[in-house]
């Protein structure tokens, strides 16, 4: 059965011409080679001094682990100190046992010559026949073999000595210099070269401009046996270009199923990609016109991508990526573009399946049936305000710029449009569960201090993840009282921010400023990292973590294993700083909000807050006397909870009614002459402008000759002056117990 052809993949024949330009002289070579200290294609010295190859298994060269694991691995220090820094190909053959014979050894440990000598002699006691053995031919002048290293005499009319001169025979017997100047290079083996000789005369260009640009992006380790390993590959598809197959061909095609390829299908991948991006040009004037933008060639981190390809209706494709581009340019983040081609996406599906075929169709009616259609949905969750939000952005943005004046004027969406939005608590962590997660015995379970430092920033701090993992090293500022402060990027809102911190964190950051001596930031990426300038990855970072909970064994106060994201401790934090009476405001400027909006959401009280208030507050009834309850008393927690559903369900302009809810209240509009009403000095304000009320009403019923009035508002003025005089002493700043008029 014929194979389907391949979807040809359109070739660019200007890219031979960009990769002569751009692939430097020392590139351009068929054989490269790295030194041991290049920071992406070497490994750094062998822990073997004197010996100058890269190290690439427990800090020994090739050779010298191959003789470490012979050895019985004994301690990897010790070895290096003690053993011969010269490889087996370095080191000298061995010499005929016979004392002043500097032959090499041909049979039973002596030279050609000698052994021959002891046959005939009839194969006597060989120590004592080695005591007085006979004199053979010595080496001319003092000659010794060609090989450098090597100080044995030459064999018969050859420049080399017994066991070289063989080798040279098995080889071939090429030319004597050349054979010779394969000791010389001795220092590098296969593992250590790079040869594209086999490649084609384009693509062989291609991978030396690959291996060029990660030369000098220096963000990866590329191992040279990882790029022959690729070499061979493409040898083997016959391809001429990088280019002749799409990205998702190439992962099909090579480097699969075996997951120990992943290393080769990375290298190929990653190289297609470079390569695709000197034939496409970067910036916007080559990327806008296409289907699927590549972030990486508008100046964005990765390889994030932006598909407009699901929008089928040209005139709506064009003007989304119209509105994306210009908020890509006031300097909305990805993450937020991508939700608004999602929503434009969806949109977009609509319009095809109810056939609106321009933009003069979206009128007002189309409207309601889409938010009709994503109500039916969504049902009020939280994407459901998101995809009207970002139509309406959208739409708005087209009709204020002036993008498409088909439009049509009632293509409006309206406040009432959007969903009710649902308030969600802060996701403070319970204090049962922080006490586990802050113990001392727990954070010392890290294998990794870094990891440890990370949390406690997160917890003491309030950092996001990421923020918290991007801080440079030298991240410490002090005031002019030398108290310090945390100096962080804070990404969301894209400015610099500071936090202050106690002692104990600050000696902690300067034990991790010495751990990683020269790097740029204070948690480098561990790995592929040459000049430490990569921050350690979310990823790494929260998989340590809850390999960390699970060694803690940390639990919910149901006993259940706790799960948990960095993130709570942020809302932890808010969360704790308002139960102490911090002011808003000073936790706004802690987290680094941008509006007070941002901060009320960790403003909700915890309920033991509001309990602490309340039991130290004074508390009294219409006649004044002090209402108390012990806060250990056994009526405590019955007394906390009527007040709490008193507050709920019958809350009054100036106290607290004391009545079980379940009850009728007698007293209706009556609650100072109420023997179960209570009030606090918080109330102090109403109190004074209701007396003032009171005495106009007696002073008005005396004069209509209202006697019965009068005489029951007397009754509430006596209650009004006993409630004033009590919590005058609980009266705010400012305000007097002697100003009740």
């Amino acid at each position: 059965m014929r194979a389907p052809a391949r979807p040809a993949v359109p070739r660019r024949p200007a890219l031979l011409e960009q990769l002569l330009g751009a692939v430097r002289p020392e590139f351009r070579a068929e054989v490269l080679v790295f030194a041991a200290e290049d920071p992406v294609f070497g490994g750094g010295a062998c822990r073997v001094e004197s010996c100058t190859r890269a190290a690439r298994s427990k800090g020994m060269c090739q050779g010298h682990h191959l003789r470490w694991v012979d050895a019985g691995r004994p301690d990897p220090e010790v070895f290096a100190a003690t053993t011969d820094h010269r490889w087996r190909r370095q080191r000298p053959n061995a010499a005929c046992r016979v004392t002043g014979c500097g032959y090499g050894t041909a049979r039973g440990g002596m030279c050609q010559l000698h052994g021959q000598r002891w046959d005939r002699a009839g194969r006597p006691d060989l120590h004592g026949w080695l005591a007085d053995p006979p004199t053979i031919k010595t080496s001319a002048h003092g000659e010794v073999c060609a090989v450098a290293h090597c100080d044995l005499w030459p064999q018969a009319a050859l420049p080399l000595c017994h066991a070289h001169a063989n080798t040279w025979k098995v080889n071939g017997r090429p030319d004597i210099d050349v054979f010779v100047r394969r000791f010389e290079q001795v220092t590098v083996t296969a593992e250590e070269i790079i040869r594209l000789d086999q490649l084609g005369p384009q693509l062989r260009l291609e991978i030396q401009y690959v291996l060029q640009r990660r030369h000098d992006q220096r963000a990866t380790k590329t191992l040279p046996a990882v790029v022959m390993a690729l070499v061979r590959a493409l040898t083997a598809t016959g391809a001429a270009s990088l280019l002749d197959r799409t990205e998702a061909q190439w992962r099909t095609e090579i480097g699969r199923p075996a997951p120990r390829d992943s290393n080769l299908r990375a290298l190929l991948i990653d190289a297609r990609r470079k390569v695709s991006d000197l034939a496409d040009g970067d910036g916007w004037e080559g990327e806008f016109d296409r289907d699927v933008w590549q972030m990486r060639r508008l100046g964005f981190p990765g390889n994030q991508q932006l598909d407009f390809t699901a929008i089928g209706q040209s005139w709506l494709r064009e003007l989304v990526k119209r509105w994306l581009r210009w908020r890509l340019a006031a300097g909305l983040g990805l993450e937020a573009v991508r939700r608004g081609l999602r929503a434009m996406t969806r949109f977009a599906l609509f319009c095809q399946r109810i056939g609106v075929t321009a933009l003069a169709d979206v009128d007002r009616a189309v409207l309601e049936r889409y938010l009709a259609d994503l109500h039916a949905e969504l049902a009020g969750r939280q994407r459901h305000g998101d995809q009207i939000g970002q139509l309406n952005s959208f739409l708005h943005a087209v009709r204020q710029h002036h993008w498409d004046d088909t439009l049509p004027a009632t293509a409006l969406v309206f406040t009432e449009d959007y969903p009710a939005r649902v308030e969600r608590a802060p996701r403070a962590l319970a204090e049962q569960v922080m006490a586990q997660i802050e113990h001392p015995d727990n954070l010392a379970r890290f294998t990794n201090p870094a990891y440890r430092l990370v949390t406690q920033i997160l917890v003491w701090a309030g950092l996001r993840v990421t923020d918290a993992l991007s801080v440079s090293r030298d991240c410490v500022v002090t005031d002019a009282d030398g108290a310090p402060y945390l100096r962080y990027l804070n990404h969301k809102m894209k400015r610099e921010a500071l936090v202050p911190i106690d002692e104990q964190l600050h000696a902690l950051i300067v034990e991790q400023q010495g751990r990683v001596a020269d790097a740029p930031v204070l948690f480098p990426r561990p790995t592929k990292n040459p000049d430490g300038r990569a921050s350690t990855a979310s990823s790494t970072y929260r998989l340590a973590l809850y390999r960390w909970l699970a060694r803690c064994d940390v639990r919910d106060a149901h006993g259940r294993p706790v799960r948990l994201t960095p993130h709570q401790w942020r809302h932890t934090l808010g969360t704790r700083l308002i139960n102490r009476d911090v002011p808003q405001e000073v936790v706004r400027r802690i987290l680094d909000h941008d509006s007070p909006q941002m901060t009320a959401h960790y403003a909700r009280l915890h309920d033991t807050t509001v309990r602490r208030h309340w039991e130290a507050a004074r508390k009294v009834d219409i006649a004044g006397e002090v209402v108390a309850i012990h806060p250990a008393g056994p009526l405590a927690e019955a007394a906390w909870a009527k007040q709490r559903l008193g507050r709920a369900t019958q809350a009054l302009p100036n106290g607290f009614c004391g009545l079980p809810v379940q009850k009728t209240c007698p007293h209706a509009n009556a609650c100072l002459t109420c023997p179960i009403f209570v009030t606090t000095a918080e109330f102090l304000p109403q109190h004074r402008v209701h007396r003032g009320q009171v005495i106009e009403l007696i002073t008005a019923a005396e004069a209509r000759g209202q006697t019965r009035l009068a005489e029951m508002n007397r009754q509430v003025l006596g209650n009004l002056d006993r409630i004033i005089d009590t919590l005058g002493h609980d009266a705010p700043d400012g305000i007097e117990a002697s100003d009740a008029a």
